[in-house]
Formats: structure tokens, sequence, C-alpha cells
């Protein structure tokens, strides 16, 4: 008997990349919130002497791939961090949740 398990193929995405999406849609804060069903992401720009805030793009997702997002997110940030040093933010924190993307709860 063989006791090895059979990993199923790759399944292979095609993922297309419209040209007015791959220019991308800066964003400096994120407002996060949640339902037990789903995630909702604000993605904003807050400017200098400006007092409203637009969003610019909404992304609603369930909790699973929230959480998914969260773990390739930290991937990502040690990887960056390994090839250009760590990230610093405002007060130098990598911590700091004052400043930038953050959940409304967060002060």
């Amino acid at each position: 008997m063989n006791n090895e398990q059979k990993t199923p193929p790759q399944q292979k995405i095609n993922i297309e990349l419209p040209p007015e999406q791959a220019e991308g849609t800066y964003a400096n804060l994120a407002i996060i919130t949640h339902s037990p069903a789903e995630f909702v992401i604000d993605f904003t720009r807050i400017l200098p002497g400006v007092p409203k805030a637009k969003v610019y793009s909404r992304i609603i997702m369930t909790p699973q791939h929230a959480k998914a997002l969260l773990v390739a997110l930290q991937d990502n940030v040690q990887k960056f961090e390994k090839q250009h040093g760590e990230i610093k933010t405002q007060a130098g924190s990598t911590d700091d949740k004052s400043f930038g993307f953050q959940s409304p709860g967060d002060s």
C-alpha cells in the first residue's frame, strides 16, 4: 500500500487586468467594518486642508478571505522588510494604529 497522499493538480486562473484598473488608485486610509458574514474595506485618501474624504474603492469579502488577505499582507510585509529594512510609521512604531489604515474602533 502506498501511504503517500496525492496532491490535486494546481488549477490555473487567468486574471484580467483592464487598463483603467492597472493604473491603480492611491489610498492612505482604509476604514474596515464587519458583520458576522463579511468584512467591508473602504479605501480613501485624506488630503491636508480638505475636511472631506471620498471612498475610492470598497472591497467586500468573507471572513475567511479577509483572514487570508491578512496572512498574505503579513508575509509580504516581512519579505519587504527583509529586503528593504523596517517600515516605520508616523510615530516610528510599526504597530502605531493612530495613522493611516485602521479600524473604526482603533484609537
